[in-house]
């Protein structure tokens, strides 16, 4: 049975959910599934906004016909070779013979990378920044966005609805209901997070490459985002952009203290316990807590991109960092992150070195200040060492009102 949305008039949503999916990318847990976005334009040609994952294959088939009603498709745009968006184009080929594959020359290169012996190199018709195509009474234009987040990848910008079809950017982690489809969304309390979640793990290391699509795209009216991934944005634009312009500078969204802990058998969870209640208690309202152990790292990347601040309280472990808190100071120097401050605060029974070594990672990546004051506990935070926590939260709040002059 079909499930397809209306967008606009002419213009519709081919795609489909994958709600049994665990992890994304064989890594990132998606609790509540994942969409995969594909659109139809409806003109005097027909335009297929990329294809989908191999995994919902037939919904998708079942989508493109009932919208065609008859109709062949004239071009499919593909914005972006990854798998999860590339993996009907054979499906296609065979279906729609007369079918033009519109890219750039790196969509060839990966389509003979991915489909041994599939020739459709008479098929391509190669597109470049500022080109453009006629469907009609809808005209598309290209915008190039190499390393958002792979090399291939492009943009387009349908000029009579002004809508950007996005690829990967502004997309999100989360299946689709119905709802998304109308101005009824509320993308600050329903989606921001994991948008957040989405773009940090996905595209977060590719910083500077997004800062110049979002110029880019400064220089286009938009209406309306259509991404490859979540919901369509169709209000709340300025909200997204300056998410987006935040996270791709590396600018923390808020002032506030993120604090994660790596504990064995809970005294430093204690030790991150007592410290957000003294920070809250000096009036600090924006704190997050998370255990590394139990919390899955592409959350705590997020964070780590949302608050200005930071606590690493880790247990000693081997003579090393706790494994973890390691796996996640090695996400977060891998994805780039920058601007923000750090407190550390190490924890062991008979070796000390857990700060030390989370020190020498953080000062590995640009841009970052350590707050001197390591607090150092053996074993257990003893009554008269809990003076060293309201230091700490001195030198913290200290730094805020420093980055607030």
């Amino acid at each position: 049975m079909e499930c397809t949305r209306k967008v606009t008039d002419s213009i519709y949503w081919v795609g489909g959910n994958d709600r049994r999916l665990q992890l994304f990318e064989n890594l990132f847990p998606v609790d509540a599934g994942i969409s995969y976005n594909s659109y139809v334009i409806l003109d005097e040609k027909v335009a297929l906004m990329d294809t989908v994952d191999a995994a919902i294959r037939n919904q998708f088939l079942e989508n493109i016909e009932h919208v065609l009603d008859g109709r062949t498709i004239d071009y499919l745009v593909v914005h972006h070779m990854e798998p999860d968006h590339c993996a009907n184009i054979d499906e296609l080929v065979r279906r729609y013979p007369n079918m033009k594959i519109v890219g750039n020359r790196k969509v060839l290169m990966m389509i003979q990378q991915f489909y041994e012996g599939l020739d459709v190199a008479e098929k391509m018709m190669f597109v470049k920044e500022g080109d453009t195509l006629s469907l009609g009474t809808h005209e598309l234009s290209f915008v190039m966005a190499p390393m958002v987040h792979w090399p291939e990848v492009m943009v387009s910008y349908e000029k009579k609805e002004k809508i950007l079809f996005s690829a990967d950017a502004f997309g999100s982690f989360g299946a689709l209901a119905g709802h998304i489809f109308n101005d009824e969304i509320d993308y600050q309390k329903e989606w921001v997070n994991e948008a957040r979640r989405y773009y940090t793990n996905i595209v977060g290391k590719f910083g500077r490459h997004v800062q110049m699509l979002l110029k880019k795209a400064s220089q286009l009216d938009i209406a309306m985002i259509c991404p490859l991934h979540g919901p369509i944005w169709r209000t709340d634009l300025a909200y997204v952009l300056d998410k987006y312009q935040k996270w791709s500078s590396y600018q923390p969204e808020e002032q506030g203290v993120l604090i994660i802990y790596a504990s064995i058998y809970g005294n430093t969870e204690s030790v991150a316990n007592s410290l957000a209640s003294r920070l809250a208690n000096q009036g600090i309202k924006h704190i997050a807590v998370y255990d590394v152990s139990k919390t899955d790292v592409s959350t705590l990347v997020a964070a780590s991109f949302q608050y200005s601040h930071m606590v690493l309280a880790s247990s000693t472990y081997n003579v090393g960092i706790f494994p973890k808190m390691e796996t996640y100071l090695n996400d977060i120097r891998s994805l780039e992150l920058q601007n923000r401050t750090v407190a550390i605060i190490e924890n062991g029974s008979w070796a000390l070195t857990s700060g030390k070594l989370m020190k020498h990672k953080i000062e590995e990546m640009k841009h970052m200040t350590v707050i001197d004051n390591i607090i150092s506990i053996k074993s257990a935070l003893k009554k008269e060492e809990s003076v060293k926590l309201d230091t700490l939260v001195d030198d913290i709040i200290k730094s805020m009102e420093e980055k607030d002059k």
